[in-house]
């Protein structure tokens, strides 16, 4: 369980304690409230379960309800690969790793006593590669993010943790289960309750640590290898889940900018972290109802947050699952709009969104999947469930802990304290809504010479029917010393050209930004081109991600 942290605790005794602690002491392990919240959730823990589903090429469909012994809907099973197949232990969180030269699909599962690598690319038959163990002892609480092909690993209750980094491109040439070591070790923090990586930026944000008042530990992680202390945000103490962006939403002021938004305890607390050494926490939102800010995700237009919160199952008189929908048209001024109420009574956890559906891990309601499309509306509905703990429905610490559903297989990871590695393939219809209004992106790093020639990035879009639109959106994050040196232009599939930015005296670092050009004469599919030159000596850089967004 994510939120349940314990960094100080030397002995926990599993017996089952009363909560009645504020939500915001319920996570300090210095506290007697923390302590007994720890223990409540260890109580929960059940042997870890042996069921395993596999060797059916097309695995379980969901049929009346059941897939093999799980309750389920619009959600089919692939496969079950119990912990005792992976290096044993309880499950925790989970996270995916595409390889880029192959395009095979890794899962990351998170356990007590270490992280296993499976290669899930035939997801009816996962075949375990091997176990990094866990750096000084076992923890109940691990996190694991992936960031240029390498995995970053925390985990608390363990002093002398810190970060493990994993070159996930080992696995490639795995053909029996190994017992990994980590590449590099990060020591500027011990335990730390979690972890959220930018990718778009390059750097990993270790939540819950034992540095920063808990507030988020930044670390630059731009070469993977070697990461680097790059600062605290430690005005509103302790974060226990974040998600951190380079910024396109509604509100004009904070556009390019990197943003955190971090759950924090009681509240919903945005920080502006584009300048590591001096963050600016833009604001503290508190909202009705408010036991544990546990975790939450933004819609993909970024103007939407979608918050789970931990403790108001247990606590209040409603026991429904709840998801609490915030508008962020403005960041300073967050709205809290409405309140999505699911049939499930379970207690939820972690959320991520994908096009126009929220994938959450609800513990004993497991994976529960919310079409977002009225979010506008403050109105969620639940398009599909796939419930791995079929024992019970109740607000305790059993079942699904986190899942994983950015495959470009469809295939969506869970992984269950108890269950180990659920593999299952929602059937939603159009999972996906049309690519017309989506977003096409090329994150590959493109060096860009000192003086020398244009160099190009590619964006390939397909299946947007007819011209592009008048406003084409066209979002830039390049990375150089000094940004009046270059000339950025959007290249067109028939080669028309569109300047985007010419050349200036702009002594500022870095082109993060989007631009809109009018490309209504131009055909949508096809590929288009992000062109860039640096026309003058003295500094390089290079294209780190660029993107196109219809």
């Amino acid at each position: 369980m994510r939120s349940l942290r314990m960094g100080a605790l030397a002995v926990l005794t599993v017996s089952a304690v009363a909560l009645s602690m504020t939500g915001a002491s319920a996570h300090d392990p210095n506290t007697a409230e923390g302590q007994a919240a720890a223990r409540t959730f260890l109580a929960d823990h059940l042997p870890a379960d042996r069921h395993t589903v596999s060797g059916t090429a097309a695995g379980v469909p969901c049929v009346n309800g059941k897939a093999d012994i799980y309750p389920c809907k619009n959600v089919d099973l692939l496969s079950v690969l119990p912990l005792s197949a992976m290096g044993g232990g309880n499950g925790n969180d989970i996270w995916g790793w595409t390889d880029p030269s192959s395009g095979k699909e890794y899962a990351v599962v998170g356990r007590t006593n270490g992280t296993a690598f499976v290669d899930v690319s035939t997801p009816t038959a996962p075949k375990f590669l091997g176990n990094l163990p866990s750096n000084g002892g076992s923890s109940s609480w691990r996190d694991m993010k992936v960031y240029k092909d390498h995995a970053f690993i925390v985990a608390d209750f363990i002093t002398g943790h810190g970060m493990q980094v994993f070159d996930l491109t080992r696995l490639r040439t795995v053909t029996t289960p190994q017992t990994f070591t980590a590449d590099a070790l990060y020591k500027d923090f011990g335990p730390a309750h979690n972890i959220a990586i930018n990718e778009e930026t390059g750097y990993a944000y270790a939540i819950g640590s034992n540095t920063c008042s808990g507030g988020p530990h930044m670390v630059d992680i731009r070469t993977p290898k070697q990461p680097k202390n790059a600062g605290c945000v430690a005005q509103d103490g302790y974060t226990h889940d974040n998600q951190c962006v380079v910024y396109r939403g509604p509100d004009a002021t904070y556009r390019g900018r990197e943003i955190c938004f971090n759950s924090n305890e009681d509240t919903l607390t945005i920080v502006d972290v584009t300048d590591k050494a001096n963050p600016v926490q833009i604001v503290r939102k508190a909202y009705s109802g408010a036991q544990y800010s546990h975790q939450g995700w933004l819609t993909e237009d970024q103007r939407y947050f979608l918050l789970d919160d931990e403790l108001d199952e247990s606590r209040g008189t409603d026991k429904r699952t709840k998801t609490y929908i915030w508008d962020l048209a403005s960041l300073a001024n967050p709205v809290h709009t409405g309140v999505y109420n699911s049939p499930a009574t379970a207690i939820d956890h972690n959320q991520y969104v994908k096009g126009q559906y929220s994938y959450q891990a609800n513990y004993q309601a497991g994976l529960r999947i919310l079409d977002v499309s009225g979010v506008g509306s403050a109105q969620l509905t639940e398009a599909g469930y796939f419930d791995i703990y079929p024992a019970a429905n109740e607000a305790k610490f059993n079942g699904a802990w986190s899942n994983y559903p950015y495959f470009a297989s469809g295939i969506v990871l869970v992984n269950g304290i108890e269950q180990g590695l659920v593999v299952v393939k929602p059937n939603l219809g159009a999972v996906e809504p049309p690519p017309t209004g989506g977003r096409f992106e090329n994150a590959a790093d493109v060096s860009i010479p000192d003086a020398g020639a244009a160099v190009t990035s590619p964006v390939t879009v397909s299946g947007v029917p007819g011209k592009a639109p008048s406003t084409l959106k066209v979002n830039v994050d390049i990375k150089h010393p000094y940004r009046g040196d270059l000339v950025i232009d959007l290249v067109a599939p028939d080669g028309t050209s569109f300047r985007l930015k010419g050349s200036n005296n702009d002594s500022g670092d870095n082109v993060v930004t989007t631009y809109e050009v009018n490309a209504s004469a131009e055909d949508a599919a096809g590929t288009w081109q992000l062109k860039v030159q640096d026309l003058y000596r003295s500094d390089v850089g290079y294209i780190d991600a660029w993107s196109l967004q219809f």
